[in-house]
């Protein structure tokens, strides 16, 4: 028996943080409609409380009460990246005093990329790790090229640039997600994008948000993981309603296609400044490809989850390019590859990714790290195989993803 059904799943992680940030320092109201309320997104909901927004829980809904003067605090951001680094850049451009901590995982994670440019806008911040401090005052508008391809930060440079003296311009060599830059102009942010000599350009002017409504579509870095498990669980087919289909977000749907995956989208639709669609998924004979260079930013989060995927293909899989995954919740390339070791696939670490070859799953005993998305990942291998796999802190599949086990046997399997 296979994976098969309709279901929707989570709101998207990366637009519910934005929208909530947004609407804390708008003037007016906010309605975020069917937000994510997992772990990381409480983060950042509670770190706006503590600098003076009102923030109700209602059904399916938040409603927000954004200030002008925001509350010296210190604020916890748990595990979420995306709360630290795009808080830091929010909080420079407004005057008090911000301490940002986060727990062991955040702590260790790198914040220079952030604070580096920032700095340059005359913002001042002690520490390039958590806990930071960022002392808020007046900011100067710089014009920024991104050495990495960054949507975290991007978007704290933009932001920044909402309180900065002059125009803010950041210049993308290589797309990353742009639901910062297409959220803002909703708050009545001053944003603008075009193209000089192949280089995206955003430029931001000075600008006070006002509150709107905003509804959060279904994540897609969520539904990979049933698209992935309907992909290569014999008998399944599973379909995912209004996924958010950003081509900025999708790169793992694509490669699924490239595969030879047997992909429908359906019912393709605007909702507010986002594309949505019903994604199906059913079994499939799948081939190896090589992951590198631009394919890499729009499906990072994914990279674990394909190595999954590549390990049930006909033929070798190469991942390059993605040293930037040494740098996430943990070192995504090291724990990937030692815990799918241990269920038995063969996969090889290298520099900057990993090369799989095609193996079959067996039981055995593997650990999450913390990590959310291998939780998640490692819950879609222990479906394919008879033998028990035990995966210690699963629960951790929470923070982007509540009730993922239910969802998993919603879709007519049981996991261990």
């Amino acid at each position: 028996m296979g994976l098969n059904g309709t279901i929707r799943v989570p709101s998207d992680k990366s637009i519910t943080h934005r929208a909530i940030m947004f609407g804390a320092v708008a003037d007016g109201c906010t309605v975020v409609l069917k937000p994510l309320l997992g772990e990381d997104c409480r983060s950042t909901i509670e770190a706006v409380r503590r600098l003076g927004a009102t923030v109700e829980e209602l059904a399916d809904k938040l409603v927000i009460t954004g200030v002008r003067t925001l509350e010296a605090a210190t604020l916890d951001c748990g595990n979420s990246g995306t709360t630290m680094r795009l808080l830091t850049g929010l909080l420079a451009g407004y005057d008090g005093e911000y301490v940002l901590t986060g727990d062991a995982s955040l702590s260790k994670r790198p914040m220079r990329r952030v604070t580096a440019p920032l700095r340059q806008m005359k913002a001042k911040i002690d520490g390039d790790h958590a806990p930071l401090r960022v002392t808020g005052g007046r900011l100067h508008g710089i014009d920024y090229t991104l050495p990495v391809a960054s949507a975290q930060v991007k978007s704290a440079v933009l932001l920044a640039g909402l309180r900065a003296t002059e125009e803010t311009i950041v210049r993308e060599p290589m797309l990353s997600r742009d639901h910062t830059e297409r959220l803002l102009p909703l708050f009545g942010g001053n944003v603008t994008i075009g193209e000089e000599n192949g280089v995206r350009l955003i430029r931001v002017m000075p600008s006070q948000l006002t509150g709107t409504a905003v509804t959060i579509p279904a994540d897609p870095s969520s539904a990979a993981f049933l698209w992935a498990g309907a992909a290569i669980i014999a008998n399944s087919r599973v379909t995912t309603t209004d996924v958010c289909l950003n081509e900025t977000r999708i790169g793992f749907l694509r490669t699924l296609e490239k595969m030879g995956a047997n992909v429908e989208i359906d019912r393709v639709r605007p909702l507010g400044e986002e594309t949505v669609a019903d994604v199906t998924v059913s079994t499939s004979d799948l081939h190896g490809v090589e992951l590198s260079g631009a394919a890499i930013p729009h499906q990072i989060d994914e990279l674990p989850l394909f190595a999954l995927v590549a390990s049930q293909a006909s033929s070798p899989s190469v991942v390059r390019d993605a040293a930037e995954l040494r740098v996430k919740e943990t070192d995504r390339i090291v724990t990937v590859v030692t815990e799918l070791r241990a269920l038995g696939i063969d996969i090889h670490e290298t520099e900057d990714g990993f090369i799989v070859n095609p193996s079959q799953v067996r039981g055995g005993r593997v650990m999450a790290h913390g990590d959310h998305r291998l939780s998640m990942m490692l819950q879609v291998a222990a479906l394919l195989t008879e033998e028990t796999v035990e995966i210690e802190g699963m629960e951790v599949s929470d923070v982007s993803y509540p009730h993922f086990r239910d969802d998993l046997q919603r879709l007519d399997r049981e996991i261990e």
